[in-house]
């Protein structure tokens, strides 16, 4: 399909819901590596994924990507499988994987003439603009360049081709802290300009802080939360109860995502929910304490 055919069949795609899931299980061998994820991505939002290394962040944009096939469940792109993604939605996506790999023989100047030729959406004045903007000249040729580099230009290529739907795996990992702040602002620009629907990964808690308006938890497979980043800044606590309180406690508590035991028998309790600490504030001995999304971080995945 040329890029005017796949430019006609836009019509077709579901652009509201641009990416979704249900029920996703994978393993590898008896490693349970997704353990019923649902998840969808409505147009204009960005979701930040989090997790630490190892949650199984990678595997799930795989399984979304229709790069990884689950045991169980399945993921759709523009409202059709991504098992069996079509050109018109392959043209709408941008996708940058956490390790970049690309025509290393190429310049820059010839990749981006070779992808303006497939993507009916490319913005020749929109990718000069990023290059000039991240430092890359075009005569360089892309096996030479740094790890920082290749990362900056993997991102250059996906936003130039002005996608409907942006997928970034851990895109910040090789940039230092100037590149970081840059690809962000970046992103939140496209989101914004174009109502691009942005899917971001993350170990690093702050750059979701900037950029998200939505957040998902992935902790050993599951989707711990996946809540509008506002509400989690207003209702996450860590709540500790005293012995002689906690005794008294049903097994789970509404909005609970851990729970530690204390000395003496005490609780340490993280809660995303008011239903679930609001009557505690009126036990003795009780403290609540308002989480940020790094202390969440470190409270439950570390």
């Amino acid at each position: 399909m040329n890029a005017v055919d796949a430019k006609l069949d836009h019509a077709s795609l579901d652009l509201d819901t641009p990416l979704a899931a249900e029920g996703l299980h994978l393993a590898y061998d008896r490693r349970e590596v997704l353990r019923g994820v649902d998840l969808a991505l409505g147009s204009g939002e960005v979701l930040g994924l989090i997790g630490r290394n190892g949650a199984g962040k990678s595997s799930l944009i795989g399984c979304l990507l229709g790069l990884l096939q689950p045991q169980r469940g399945g993921a759709r792109v523009f409202g059709g499988p991504a098992l069996r993604l079509d050109d018109a939605r392959k043209a709408r996506l941008g996708y940058v994987p956490q390790q970049p790999q690309a025509y290393g023989w190429m310049r820059i100047r010839e990749l981006f003439h070779y992808l303006g030729q497939l993507y009916p959406d490319w913005d020749p004045a929109h990718a000069a603009a990023l290059l000039r903007r991240w430092d890359l000249e075009p005569d360089r040729v892309i096996g030479k360049l740094s790890p920082g580099e290749q990362q900056r230009l993997a991102l250059a290529r996906a936003l130039a081709q002005r996608p409907a739907l942006l997928v970034l795996d851990e895109p910040a990992s090789a940039l230092d802290p100037v590149a970081r702040r840059e690809l962000l602002r970046g992103i939140v620009e496209q989101a914004i300009d174009s109502g691009t629907s942005v899917l971001f990964s993350s170990h690093i808690v702050s750059d979701l802080e900037r950029v998200a308006s939505r957040v998902a938890f992935l902790h050993e497979g599951r989707l711990l939360l996946d809540r509008a980043l506002d509400e989690v800044k207003d209702n996450m606590v860590r709540a500790t109860v005293p012995a002689a309180a906690a005794a008294n406690l049903p097994a789970k508590l509404p909005g609970e995502l851990a729970r530690r035991p204390l000395e003496g028998g005490g609780l340490s309790l993280v809660l995303s929910s008011a239903d679930g600490w609001r009557d505690l504030l009126l036990v003795d001995g009780v403290r609540v304490d308002r989480l940020g999304l790094e202390d969440l971080f470190v409270e439950v995945a570390g």
